[in-house]
């Protein structure tokens, strides 16, 4: 019980609220066992209720990783529809600005390669910023005036996602009501004033109607389920088969293998020295049991992440 659960996040549900769900999941299965233990269990990626998709959500030693997802790329499918802002950037807020301009798809397709690359950008004023130590939303709720530093990001990639017979809007012959794009992004990225920004480059304003989370880290909705799956497992007692294993946050990091002494002296946060691995960050293995994320700098191996993880006899 030491992986990841990869939630298809539905509509409407916070992150902190799919972490709750996942803990109910696991204290059902827990009753149900006549087990004692509990799990420490944590998210890999504030997304918000408006935003469906791609949810790591880590239980046991995989908290340790979480970190790791936060700071990870991110890959989003989301749609602007033109004519009107919100104060939220999204469809919960309150309309702000209207403007009767729509573009039209070579318009949207020719002003994307500006927004592609590192970029500065304001975040929404509707979001979870720190401001003198006040949410930037709370300030925003109370009606005061929130100054929004920029900030740098970078877009990988971005593209229309949707064939353009499908994008036809409701204007003259050939102009989008809305349009719904792919962005490859990095971490900090807000899609919200992505789509802003890109609305007021076409000459017109926008908000986000849909927002749908396809890929973050290493995690793809091929790998998600939704709570009823997860409800589902939780009562026949099957959580753990539904689990991705701690090391599958951990795919783009080589792995090497450790002597039973040289495990137990990682454990003890202690260093290694005289090997030859790469310089780099690297997984330790004790057999198959993941022993810690280790970085090999000037000669020594220093632990970066340990995992209280202790193989048995038959897993050497």
């Amino acid at each position: 019980m030491h992986g990841w659960i990869i939630l298809d996040k539905p509509h409407g549900l916070g992150s902190t609220q799919a972490v709750s769900a996942v803990k109910r999941a696991l204290r059902t299965q827990r009753e149900l066992l006549g087990g004692t233990e509990k799990w420490k269990v944590g998210h890999g990626g504030t997304l918000d209720p408006l935003a469906t998709g791609v949810l790591p959500i880590a239980v046991g030693e995989a908290t340790k990783l979480a970190g790791r997802m936060l700071d990870s790329d991110k890959i989003y499918d989301f749609t602007i529809r033109f004519g009107a802002q919100t104060d939220t950037l999204d469809l919960e807020g309150k309309v702000i600005a209207q403007s009767d301009h729509l573009p039209r798809l070579a318009e949207v397709e020719a002003v994307l390669p500006r927004f592609t690359g590192p970029i500065e950008q304001a975040p929404p004023a509707y979001s979870a910023i720190l401001i003198d130590g006040q949410r930037a939303y709370d300030l925003a709720r109370k009606g005061e005036e929130v100054e929004m530093k920029l900030r740098s990001v970078t877009i990988h990639s971005l593209r229309v996602s949707a064939a353009p017979r499908e994008q036809m809007g409701f204007g003259g012959v050939g102009e989008l009501a809305e349009v719904t794009l792919r962005a490859h992004v990095s971490k900090g990225t807000y899609i919200r004033s992505l789509a802003r920004d890109i609305a007021l480059a076409l000459g017109t304003v926008g908000h986000v109607t849909m927002l749908r989370r396809i890929k973050a880290g290493p995690f793809t909705l091929e790998t998600a389920i939704s709570l009823d799956k997860l409800d589902e497992a939780a009562r026949g007692g099957t959580i753990g088969g539904l689990m991705l294993p701690l090391t599958a946050g951990l795919d783009d990091i080589p792995a090497f293998a450790v002597s039973p002494d040289q495990a137990l002296a990682l454990r003890q946060g202690k260093v290694l020295s005289g090997s030859d691995i790469a310089t780099g960050l690297h997984l330790a293995f004790d057999g198959v049991i993941p022993v810690a994320l280790v970085e090999m700098l000037d000669g020594d191996i220093r632990v970066v992440r340990g995992f209280n993880l202790m193989p048995k006899e038959d897993d050497r």
